[in-house]
């Protein structure tokens, strides 16, 4: 069955090659991955309201706050079953592990990523972990993008465009805006904006929304579609706010490394899940807002009823206090980084888009409520307006999108009239942050490590380079005892090369190198030949490129700092081979060219 299987396979790749020319497959294939992506956001968000449908019986209607401190710590025990004994791989973060598959594997992603976050984000969601389902839902598009291209044959620019259309479709499908959908896949995996790409892009979008409505209805996570007109006397305030969303961005960004870092130092799973599944208990009992996504939450605030979202405190406080409602509202923001960090810490699987969304929007409602309530300006500035553009605010300063901020904003809630106070607001958060924060946390750790693929054509070519492809091992090596007259023989006289590397005998390791220019004043003189030495005649070079270390912009860097023609390579402290100045051109024009057509 599996021969018949792979023969009807070959015999559909080799009728698509005679009659589908490869721009048209390309089309095709991003309105079904589109399609697929829309799918995959139907039964994550359906399976998620499931889970807490379920949870809202009877017995917990009746104490319910009671069980707010236990659900977190079950759902994630859970997904740690699922994870262990299902799955058995570690389901990473979502949208990092597909910029990880982009920059690193080539746009390859395992078979178990197609539904391993499809069943762990909703468990961890339903029950309350204090994450988003967007991540997890663009990396399981991303995914199936991936095996799709895999099966069929594409190359891995074309891979990377459906992984790209894959973000697109799932956006497209979760919010029902296409345009933004299209701009976060660019902006977010580094797409280039160009013909060949935007006509997938779309139809991948178009696909996906129109899978949506297909199942969804008319229903949408943020369904705004009135603001206030803006008003240009209130730019002051809006530039305020952007900074005050950069100074959040910044503690959003401090505060979730900090927390994986923490968790990273505890070795054993369990301890993570009870440590984080019992911090998550505690502030989901004494902030029940803090409950799950949250988009409930930022429905009310921005239609004006914050006290609908306040309502459930612990401690009954009176929500006819304007500025206990503000200090309320300014726990969320300050405490909902931390659940969702350590819903991450302990295991749980989810994104960060929606606390991203949740913390702007509650946010933008604070500074505008102490703007209006003050006493200071007596004209004051619009609550829902300011609860908007907060949330644009801080995805552009935590996401580094900012376009794709302004556009989600201006597309789900109509509110065009604000693309003013979006611009303004987007723009300062944005660069405020980078310069104090130079990557987002989607690509942290890639950035640490050099290994982002970004808009910087050079660098993403050079990022999506593999160094070993460009090292060539064919050199006669020399130890520093030999004598000229072995030298002469043994090496020069069978290597095709001008270069020789003297390695220690016993470890391997490089002790310097012999230029053919070094020799050719001495290996006609034989009466040299017994006494001079190879520790005599090698030298140190220029630089040593350490193939454990050094990623292909570092390597790229010591060329044109050296001006060598040739480089050593070591690995594990061992030599292991040469780098050509003019192979590693070779190389990074044919990947360049490879690149620009995508």
């Amino acid at each position: 069955m599996p021969a018949q299987k792979r023969s009807i396979l070959a015999r559909l790749l080799i009728w698509r090659i005679k009659n589908i020319s490869n721009q048209r497959f390309v089309y095709i294939l991003s309105i079904i991955v589109g399609f697929l992506s829309g799918v995959v956001a139907v039964i994550i968000k359906n399976g998620t309201h499931f889970i807490q449908l379920l949870l809202e019986g009877k017995l917990i209607a009746d104490y319910y706050s009671a069980f707010y401190f236990i659900f977190p710590l079950i759902g994630l025990g859970i997904t740690y079953l699922v994870i262990k004994y299902l799955i058995r791989n570690k389901v990473s973060h979502g949208i990092p592990s597909t910029l990880f598959a982009i920059s690193k594997e080539k746009g390859l992603m395992r078979r178990f990523q197609m539904f391993g976050s499809m069943i762990a984000a909703p468990i961890t969601v339903g029950f309350g972990g204090s994450v988003g389902l967007e991540g997890p839902t663009v990396a399981t598009g991303a995914a199936i993008s991936s095996n799709l291209s895999r099966v069929l044959h594409v190359d891995q620019a074309t891979r990377t465009l459906l992984i790209g259309c894959a973000a697109a479709g799932a956006m497209s499908s979760m919010f029902k805006a296409p345009i933004a959908a299209i701009i976060f896949a660019i902006e977010v995996f580094s797409l280039d904006l160009t013909l060949v790409s935007m006509v997938p892009l779309l139809l991948a979008s178009v696909s996906a929304i129109l899978t949506s409505y297909f199942f969804f209805g008319n229903d949408v996570l943020l369904p705004f579609k009135e603001t206030d007109t803006f008003n240009i006397s209130n730019i002051p305030f809006y530039i305020i706010l952007a900074v005050i969303a950069s100074l959040v961005s910044i503690y959003f960004a401090k505060t979730y490394a900090f927390f994986q870092d923490l968790f990273e130092k505890i070795k054993s799973p369990i301890k993570r899940l009870f440590i984080g599944g019992l911090s998550i208990g505690v502030l989901i009992y004494f902030i029940p807002p803090l409950y799950g996504e949250g988009f409930d939450i930022i429905n009310d605030i921005v239609k004006g009823r914050p006290e609908l979202a306040l309502q459930n405190n612990i401690f009954n406080l009176d929500l006819n206090s304007v500025w206990m409602v503000i200090a309320l509202l300014s726990g969320l923001v300050f405490f909902k980084i931390i659940a969702s960090a350590l819903t991450f810490g302990a295991g749980g699987v989810g994104g960060i888009f929606a606390p991203v969304l949740f913390m702007g929007s509650i946010m933008g409602n604070v500074v505008a409520k102490i703007i209006n309530n003050c006493g200071l300006f007596p004209n004051g500035v619009s609550e829902s307006n300011f609860t908007l553009v907060g949330m644009t605010g801080l995805m552009a300063g935590v996401l580094y999108a900012p376009l794709t901020a302004i556009f989600l904003i201006a597309e789900v809630t109509g509110g065009y009239e604000l693309f003013i106070p979006l611009m303004i607001v987007a723009t300062i958060s944005f660069s405020m942050t980078k310069y104090f924060i130079p990557h987002s946390v989607y690509a942290m750790e890639l950035g640490k490590k050099g290994d982002l693929i970004t808009h910087n054509k050079d660098h993403a070519v050079l990022t999506l380079m593999d160094i070993k492809t460009v090292i060539e091992r064919d050199f006669i090596s020399v130890n520093p005892q030999m004598n000229l007259g072995e030298i002469v023989n043994q090496a020069v006289v069978k290597s095709k090369r001008n270069i020789y590397p003297v390695l220690n005998k016993e470890t391997k390791a490089l002790e310097g190198i012999i230029l053919l220019d070094d020799l050719r004043p001495v290996m006609f003189n034989q009466s040299l030949y017994e006494e001079m030495k190879a520790s005599e005649l090698m030298h140190h070079p220029p630089e040593v490129i350490n193939l454990n270390e050094d990623k292909m912009t570092e390597v790229m860097k010591k060329f044109q700092d050296t001006g060598a023609w040739n480089l050593p390579v070591i690995r594990n402290g061992e030599y292991y081979g040469f780098i050509s100045k003019s192979k590693l051109l070779t190389a990074y024009r044919k990947k360049l060219i490879d690149f620009s057509r995508n």
